[in-house]
């Protein structure tokens, strides 16, 4: 080996040495950053001459097994958004151990007819029976306003995150505008990359996309079902948000806004394009999910009003006469029964907070004046009533027949059995997104490595300029012969 050619490798050994310590430095300081992927240099021995060839710098990144995690992701987000409206709903209408429950008010009431048939006479009974009835009406009523919001949050969650869609693929189409124009340069990326993937991310939590490489290290993304999100451009969402929703309000009878993708009307259904990520899952709730809850509160609505609205039962009800509960003070019309189960009211003539004349309990809700005061024949009746096998068919229940106590018992059970279904769901897919996390993190940064390598660094370093000071060494003699 001639003095130059040593001078050259112990040179290039320097600079890479002192290049291989700066990646080190970034991945050690990064160790703990969101979205940082560990860097590695690489390093080559020279074609021509001797010497060490530093390369580009690259993220230790396995695609298959990024998007492996980002489907789990994906999985869980949305897993997350029913497990949340079903706990929330659930709590609506109330769990067994819940003395608040809808079932358990309708037991209350049963009870409370009980008591006043032993004394029919009793002002004081009549008038428990007055609260427990309106009792009744603000559990159903409550539970309908609760569902209500959900189905505007649901409404609210989807304008948000397609503004957010919007943002972050106008932002991706500017970072793959700025990688090109880097790496043009000859400059790393690393950051940016890792900026993208980001974005990516969270692209893919609320629409899953498939990850496509295009040339000059630009990506293009593609939604399960083949609709483009980026490819060059970025696509442009649209959506018309309501700002409050009636319980007749669907996407399907025009009143609630769908989704279009650069002007181009978008499947939103489980099954559709966009599927598996948390955005199809709030048009899932708002538009079925929703509404097929809106229709078991609204059957047990109307089954618990015509129970008591039966010109058979009191001969003082005509044809248009409410019963003891009303669709907002009138009479029921069995047409229309879509948020009755919001419009319920106590009849104005029992109500404490109306005319309060609770003796039409006992003797009609219509009499012209009192009547026996120990004739109790009516309020065994009520009793009858909610004892009686009716038939009510709903989305969910199917078709059953039970008393009123049977029927809120399996309504309530019905919300607590998809609460239990939506949380196991959720845990599998919070099993599954932890276990591809973790494989993913495992190709981070390893602090343990990056010192160790460090060490190597330093001695490869002090090698180098080892050979230095004996070159410089060696060429003094030489000068002083």
């Amino acid at each position: 080996m001639t003095i130059s050619s040593a001078l050259n490798s112990a040179m290039t050994g320097l600079t890479a040495s002192a290049r291989l310590s700066q990646v080190t430095s970034e991945n050690l300081a990064n160790a703990l950053t969101p979205g940082y992927s560990s860097q590695m240099l690489n390093l080559s021995s020279g074609q021509h001459t001797p010497g060490v060839r530093i390369g580009d710098v690259e993220r230790n990144v396995d695609p298959a097994l990024q998007s492996t995690t980002r489907k789990a992701e994906a999985a869980h987000a949305k897993s997350g958004v029913y497990a949340d409206f079903f706990a929330i709903m659930s709590g609506f209408v109330g769990t067994v151990d819940d003395s608040t429950s809808i079932s358990a008010q309708i037991s209350n009431f049963d009870a409370a007819l009980v008591e006043v048939t032993s004394r029919p006479d009793s002002t004081e009974r009549l008038h428990d029976l007055s609260v427990k009835a309106d009792l009744v009406i603000q559990s159903i009523t409550e539970a309908a306003a609760g569902l209500n919001k959900q189905r505007v949050a649901a409404e609210t969650s989807i304008d948000v995150q397609v503004d957010d869609l919007n943002n972050q693929l106008k932002e991706l189409e500017r970072l793959n505008a700025r990688i090109v124009v880097t790496q043009a340069a000859g400059a790393t990326t690393t950051a940016m990359e890792d900026q993208r993937d980001l974005l990516i991310d969270a692209v893919n939590a609320a629409i899953p996309v498939n990850v496509v490489q295009r040339d000059q290290g630009r990506v293009a993304l593609y939604t399960v079902g083949g609709v483009a999100l980026l490819d060059g451009k970025a696509a442009e969402l649209s959506f018309d948000a309501k700002r409050s929703i009636e319980p007749q309000m669907t996407q399907a009878n025009g009143l609630l806004s769908g989704l279009e993708i650069n002007g181009r009307e978008m499947d939103t259904s489980v099954t559709g394009p966009l599927r598996g990520g948390t955005l199809v899952a709030a048009f899932d709730i708002r538009d079925n999910v929703a509404v097929e809850a809106q229709n078991d509160l609204d059957a047990m609505a109307r089954d618990l009003v015509e129970r008591f609205q039966d010109p058979a039962l009191d001969a003082t009800i005509g044809l248009t006469d409410a019963g003891i509960f009303t669709d907002g003070g009138g009479a029921f019309d069995p047409v229309d029964t879509v948020g009755l189960s919001a419009r319920l009211e106590l009849n104005d003539l029992v109500a404490l907070d109306g005319q309060a004349e609770t003796w039409r309990f006992r003797d009609g809700l219509y009499a012209a004046t009192l009547g026996d005061p120990g004739d109790a024949s009516l309020l065994i009746g009520y009793s009858n009533a909610i004892a009686e096998n009716r038939t009510v068919s709903t989305i969910k229940l199917g078709t059953i027949s039970a008393d009123l106590n049977t029927l809120s018992a399996s309504v309530m059970s019905r919300f607590a059995r998809d609460s239990d279904s939506a949380n196991n769901t959720l845990s599998y897919a919070a099993t599954s997104y932890t276990e591809m996390a973790k494989a993913e993190l495992a190709l981070g940064v390893d602090s343990d490595a990056e010192l160790q390598n460090m060490m190597l660094i330093e001695n490869a370093y002090a090698a180098n300029a080892k050979m230095l000071s004996t070159i410089n060494e060696m060429m003094d003699t030489l000068l002083r012969m």
